[in-house]
């Protein structure tokens, strides 16, 4: 078959379905992306097929500016720019997708969950469509915090109304995107969504998030799927300067791609580790510049990139922003961690680590190296975040990840 992928243009969701891409194209089949033009040469690099859409407004070029002007915002700020953001990818799928879809004899679509056109184009196309959450899954269930806040998991009454404002601002929130899906339905003769949960796919929902690293569920549809971790080996080897490590346990720390121009809080993690029996491992993506890179104090070993699980292989401890591939991959090589969320699912996703009993948690507002220092400490010396995070490597280990995806897709369609 030829599979369609819809994803958001940002690395931490292609990554993912480059793994499951490679891994449907060594069954036979094909698997292509479509997107705005920035995005050929990541696509390409992860082995999938890239078929352009949105050049009239969104040309080459425009990628980088918007992600480095979301690199500076965080809080509300950035969710409002990433809703609008969103609003104009929405805006380019329902226009574009559909002739590119029937041009390129695609036979049935991927779509990412935080890309609600997907569901609606494959709708009017009246093909086949799965759904992956590479993200938090956005089911909604009363007991359970919008994935946009940082709320801890609650059974009472209380709690329940809370969630249940969260998820009403999150609509309004989301109101330009929706007007745009509700004028494409309409032009297409599709009934309006009732709810943000009828955008999902009817033949199976795919979250790479284990069971034991989410809040308790009760109101999931039959076809979700807990799979783990989307990993395949990539393409091309990253490499590494294993020799620069002394031998001593090392610390992990990753802000991922979108908010690794943050100097300050790198910065603070490295004074953080001064005097400190770790040797710490930074990876920026590309966004410090050499000069900044090489201004840390204690010497830390800093890198744009780096083989992520084969470093967290040998690693104590992961520093993090708290998103979800470094939290994962953390998880799946059994380290425990301690999140510094900044904006977007990152508290959500922090507050399942606190309820994991995995790691901890600071917040921005309050980060400091003494402060850091001493959470660093609490963590690595009491073997209980660890043996929980071994707990949740198990799961990982036995969720299916993506050959249990790829055999529930075929399965499927």
């Amino acid at each position: 078959m030829h599979f369609g992928i819809i994803s958001p243009p940002v690395s931490g969701h292609i990554h993912p379905f480059g793994a499951l891409g490679r891994e449907l194209i060594a069954r036979g089949h094909r698997v292509s992306l479509l997107h705005m033009p920035d995005l050929a040469p990541l696509v390409e690099s992860q082995g999938l097929e890239f078929i352009a859409i949105g050049q009239s407004d969104h040309p080459s070029g425009s990628l980088p500016q918007s992600l480095a002007r979301l690199g500076q915002l965080q809080g509300l700020a950035a969710l409002r720019f990433t809703i609008q953001a969103i609003r104009r990818t929405t805006e380019m799928m329902c226009r574009d997708a559909p002739n590119a879809i029937r041009d390129n004899g695609i036979d049935a679509l991927l779509v990412d969950q935080t890309e609600p056109a997907g569901g609606t184009v494959a709708e009017h196309l009246a093909i086949p469509f799965v759904t992956l959450c590479n993200a938090l899954a956005l089911n909604r269930e009363s007991e359970v915090p919008p994935p946009f806040t940082g709320w801890p998991y609650r059974r009472n009454p209380w709690a329940r109304a809370r969630n249940r404002l969260g998820y009403a601002i999150s609509d309004r929130i989301m109101r330009p995107v929706t007007q745009v899906l509700s004028r494409y339905r309409t032009k297409w003769d599709l009934p309006p969504l009732q709810t943000p949960e009828s955008s999902f796919s009817t033949l199976a929902q795919i979250s790479q998030t284990p069971a034991a690293f989410d809040f308790p569920r009760r109101e999931l549809p039959q076809h979700f799927h807990y799979v783990g971790p989307l990993r395949r080996p990539a393409p091309q080897v990253i490499p590494f300067p294993w020799e620069r490590l002394d031998g001593r346990p090392l610390i992990y720390a990753s802000l991922g791609t979108l908010q690794n121009a943050k100097d300050q809080i790198f910065r603070c993690f490295a004074e953080a580790c001064l005097g400190l029996d770790f040797q710490l491992v930074i990876t920026h993506g590309g966004g410090l510049g050499e000069s900044t890179a090489s201004s840390f104090p204690g010497n830390p070993l800093v890198v744009s990139y780096a083989p992520q699980l084969d470093v967290l292989r040998r690693a104590r401890l992961t520093l993090t922003h708290a998103g979800l591939n470094t939290v994962l991959d953390s998880l799946a090589c059994g380290v425990p961690l301690i999140a510094v969320p900044i904006t977007y699912e990152q508290p959500a996703i922090a507050s399942r680590i606190r309820w994991t009993g995995v790691g901890e948690v600071l917040p921005l507002a309050k980060l400091n190296a003494q402060r850091l220092r001493d959470t660093i400490r609490q963590v690595a010396n009491n073997p209980s975040y660890a043996s929980k995070a071994q707990v949740i490597k198990k799961c990982i280990e036995e969720s299916g990840g993506v050959r249990g995806t790829a055999d529930l897709i075929e399965t499927v369609i």
